[in-house]
Order: structure tokens, then sequence, then C-alpha cells
């Protein structure tokens, strides 16, 4: 099936708006660097990243017939706070198992950013003391029997998306819109960065486009900054969940090793733990363009992209396209971090 042949539920505003950070290059002094946004891409609780991928699950979750969405993430998840959204734009109850992914002692963490805004929008949202990882959770599953022994029909959505059959057709098709805004602009990006850790977003560019370039287009590099700090599961699961989705979209051959490109360096030791770089990125990204970006996810991403550019690893004549994937509520859980504090 071509990307084109797949239901969608449209949940964002349309295009995510793509734009160039001149402070930011020039302040680099190397490659050219444009920003795509994610996080400004919807009217649903600040958008991000997610509610791309949920606009081909939601499809899904109609036919079903079920009653409640059933997600999982970390206590500030972005993920969650998405699929509670999204359930209360589609008049669905949400059960959410916030998982202690992050040992972070700032007194406000359970009680303020993400998981605030999924209260606020209806979810009950259950905290749980199980530490991080990236795959299928007990929790999760407790919480789908929970549902149905109460009587309602649960719908699950593991943890990012990425492990849903359909989590990585938001991100293909988002290689297919890059493509177009490319033409309209004049310009093109040999070089796209993303933040990965559960893999789906990572995993659906590389997809759409690698089956851009074999219908004649130009061959560029998706970087995936890790985040995750297990970087084996991460580049296990991008592979994986890239390969699927080459398939779904109907890509004729096999994803070579060389177009699955996962760095480490920037995640520190421990997911969701801030260390220099982040908190450099941060203030560097808010202080030259006002693109305000968390400590979790664009924090380190933005990390890798600076130190790419500084040392050449991505070449001076290079145009760089940043993915925006959201994130900024959990910064609310995160004040400590800063100098200032």
């Amino acid at each position: 099936m071509a990307i084109t042949d797949f239901d969608r539920y449209p949940l964002t505003f349309g295009p995510s708006p793509v734009h160039p950070l001149e402070n930011l290059t020039k302040h680099l002094g190397g490659a050219a660097i444009w920003a795509k946004r994610e996080d400004v891409s919807s009217g649903l609780a600040f958008g991000g990243n997610k509610t791309r991928k949920l606009e081909y699950i939601v499809p899904d979750v109609i036919a079903s017939g079920a009653d409640t969405l059933v997600s999982i993430g970390g206590v500030q998840s972005n993920h969650t706070r998405q699929v509670a959204a999204v359930a209360a734009k589609l008049g669905l109850k949400c059960r959410l198992v916030q998982e202690r992914w992050v040992e972070w002692d700032d007194p406000v963490n359970d009680k303020v950013g993400n998981l605030l805004l999924s209260r606020i929008m209806g979810a009950d949202s259950r905290l749980d003391p199980a530490g991080f990882d990236i795959g299928i959770r007990d929790s999760w599953e407790d919480a789908l029997r929970e549902v149905e022994e109460s009587g309602g029909t649960p719908y699950g959505i593991p943890a990012g998306a990425s492990e849903h059959p359909l989590g990585g057709l938001g991100f293909a098709s988002w290689a297919y819109e890059v493509a177009e805004q490319e033409r309209g602009l004049g310009v093109f990006f040999d070089t796209i960065v993303v933040c990965t850790v559960t893999g789906s977003t990572h995993a659906g560019m590389i997809a759409g486009f690698a089956a851009l370039e074999d219908a004649g287009g130009r061959p560029r590099r998706v970087i995936g900054i890790d985040a995750s700090a297990t970087i084996e599961k991460t580049r296990d699961q991008v592979a994986r969940i890239a390969r699927h989705t080459a398939a779904l979209i109907g890509l004729e051959r096999e994803l070579r090793d060389d177009e699955i490109l996962v760095l480490e360096g920037w995640a520190g030791d421990l997911y969701g733990i801030p260390v220099a770089s982040t908190i450099d990125a941060i203030l560097t990204s808010g202080r030259t363009e006002a693109m305000i970006i968390d400590p979790v996810y664009e924090g380190k991403s933005m990390a890798g992209l600076i130190d790419l550019v500084r040392s050449g690893d991505i070449p001076r004549d290079s145009t760089v396209l940043y993915a925006h994937l959201g994130g900024q509520p959990a910064l609310n859980a995160y004040s400590g971090v800063f100098p200032w504090s």
C-alpha cells in the first residue's frame, strides 16, 4: 500500500511549519539549519510528534468500538498527554499508566507539566513505581485487563505508539510532507536530525525517505540522536519498526543498515536526566531563536546537532532539518537544573 492508501483521522492543523534558524546557523558557523515544528502542529494540548502518529491509529480505534484508550509512559510523558488529548477529542475515556522512568527528585515532578495536563483533560492517570524500559510493560497490560474487568472496551496504545503496527506511518507521511515543502521553498534538506527513544518517529522517517529516494529522489542522511541511554535496544527497535513500516508502504527492498543511523553521546547515563550539554542546548536554542526545547528529548537531540555541526561531521555545505518534536510542558518539572534556580 502507498502511504496515501491508509486511513487517517486529521488531528493536526495541516503540514507543520518549516523555517530557517538563521541566528543559530550564524552562532554555530557551519551548516544551514532549519526546523520543522511538530510542537505547533496541533491545537490538542500543545501537540507534538505523537499526535501525528495517532492520526493513523484513530481510524482503527473507531473501527474497534473501544470506549477507553489505554497507554503508558513516564510521569512526564509527552505521549500520554497526547493520548489523553485525543481521547478527549473523540469523547472516549482514557486510562494512563505513568511509571517512574526518571529518577528525578523535583518535588513537583508528579504534579505539573504533562501529568497535570492529562488529568485536566479527564484521564485516569495513575502513578506506578516501575522504572524505564522501551518495551511492552506488564503494568500497561494490567491496565488493559482492569478496564475490561470493569466493563469497558479498551484500546491499547503502547509507549510512544512505537510498538503499534501502524506506529511508523505518521512519520513516513512526514517525509512526503517535507519533500512537498522543499518544492515550495526551493530548498533540499540533505540531513535530518531527530531525537529517538522508543523509535517509531525516527523509523517512520527512515522508511518514508527511503521510499522517496527509490522513486527518484535525492539521497539524504536521517540521523537519530539517542536519548534513551539504552542504545542497543533503541537501535534494534528503530531498525525493526523502520523495516516493518517500509514494507507497509510498499518499499520493494530491504532497508540497508547504513540507512538506520542512531548516534550516542548526548543521552547521559540515564533516560530523562539532563546533562551539561542538554542544558547548554536548551539555553542556546532559547537565546538564539526563542525556540523552547525540553530536557528529556529535544535538549539532547539539539546537543547532538550542535556538536555535529561544530565538529564538521555535518559539513558546512549541508542544509539540515531539525525535527522539533515538542515536549516543552515537561520543563515545569525540571526548574532545578537551570543555573539561576
